[in-house]
């Protein structure tokens, strides 16, 4: 699938291995058998890759919009009015942190949906997960959009005595009118760079992923360092640079806004992203050119972790969540934890196997 990814050949008859069996020599084994007295479709999910592996065959997984039709919604109106709240989160978190079988991997929270949407203000759901996490001693690390985070910074500087925590903000749009349009209800770029400010001056690590950069909208090298300026200004750790990627779902919604919004740009995108999700590897070794003096200019080539700090200026492919992704430094727990373990609030259950009477309140968003 790499190789696949990595090539993507014009002729595509043979390249999909969806429903295959895969066999291997690792040293795989049940750990436990639990029956959750009911069925469900199984599910298990790898954010943003495309294809993950369950139970030893090849799936396919898209990115954040479409995880709503799990919940019999669609990925257009009704992923941008109705909100899903697990009310005991808290309490299933600490039953499943405390199973034998837990081996305090790192957790990583926000790589599927955001955990401080404004229904957080409400819920106040992540001081108890913040908790949870670090009273068992598990690392974690979050990525965020949402300013409210700022409410928890004391519980995470204490977590931060007790386990290794990671902590990644996200931003990319710096016009006004555009983040108002792409990102209606979102905080702007600017709240989000007091937030890694406020992170910064309570000495917790935080790390910047510039994501995603749009092809011809907020890829010219004014609108680039002007972000980078205020990254560095505002205290980051690092900085990733990630380019547009189009999944069905937020495809579709994507360039409906850009038919009507940008109607010259839509023909280069539909050929930029006529056959692929990512952009081509021309544009992103033309977008590493432009980035790397920015990255210099602003002493960001300097700060370690992630590879869009290197002296080649590459850039990061994916979405945060990806593998392969460049993370900034500080958006990871120290110390390099090897396996990323998706909390995404959007999906279905990943292999935990919550129970269905776990209580849930739906809200919509007017």
């Amino acid at each position: 699938m790499r190789f696949v990814h990595l090539v993507d050949p014009a002729i595509r008859r043979k390249c999909s291995v969806e429903g295959i069996a895969i066999k291997s020599d690792a040293d795989l084994r049940v750990v436990s058998i639990e029956s959750l007295d009911l069925e469900l479709p199984m599910h298990d999910i790898t954010t943003g890759t495309g294809d993950f592996i369950a139970n030893g065959v090849i799936s396919h997984n898209c990115f954040a919009r479409r995880t709503h039709e799990w919940l019999e919604f669609d990925s257009g109106r009704d992923f941008d009015t109705q909100v899903v709240v697990k009310t005991n989160l808290g309490e299933v978190l600490r039953r499943e942190l405390a199973r034998p079988s837990w081996r305090r991997e790192h957790v990583a929270l926000g790589t599927n949906t955001d955990p401080y949407q404004r229904a957080e203000g409400r819920y106040r759901l992540m001081p108890d997960v913040i908790r949870a996490l670090a009273d068992s001693g598990t690392p974690f690390s979050i990525l965020t959009k949402g300013t409210l985070l700022r409410r928890d910074v004391p519980l995470l500087a204490d977590a931060s005595h007790d386990v290794p925590l990671g902590l990644g903000v996200s931003m990319a749009i710096w016009d006004d009118d555009l983040h108002t349009a792409l990102e209606p209800g979102v905080p702007t770029p600017r709240a989000r760079l007091d937030l890694v400010r406020a992170l910064a001056d309570a000495g917790l690590p935080c790390g910047v992923f510039l994501a995603p950069v749009l092809p011809g909208l907020t890829d010219d090298e004014e609108s680039l360092d002007a972000a980078l300026a205020a990254i560095a200004a505002a205290g980051a750790s690092g900085v990733t640079v990630i380019p547009l990627h189009l999944r069905p779902g937020a495809r579709e919604w994507f360039m409906a806004w850009l038919r009507r919004a940008r109607p010259e740009l839509a023909p280069r995108y539909e050929h930029m992203y006529a056959r692929r999700a990512y952009v081509s590897a021309e544009y992103r070794a033309w977008l590493a050119a432009r980035v790397a003096p920015l990255l210099a200019r602003h002493g960001l080539d300097r700060r370690s972790g992630g590879q869009a700090r290197g002296a080649d200026g590459a850039i990061a492919t994916g979405v945060p969540g990806d593998e392969e992704v460049g993370f900034p430094a500080g958006s990871l727990p120290s110390g390099g934890m090897p396996a990323v373990r998706s909390e995404g609030g959007g999906g279905p259950p990943t292999g935990s196997g919550a129970p269905a009477s776990e209580p849930a309140e739906q809200l919509e968003l007017l």
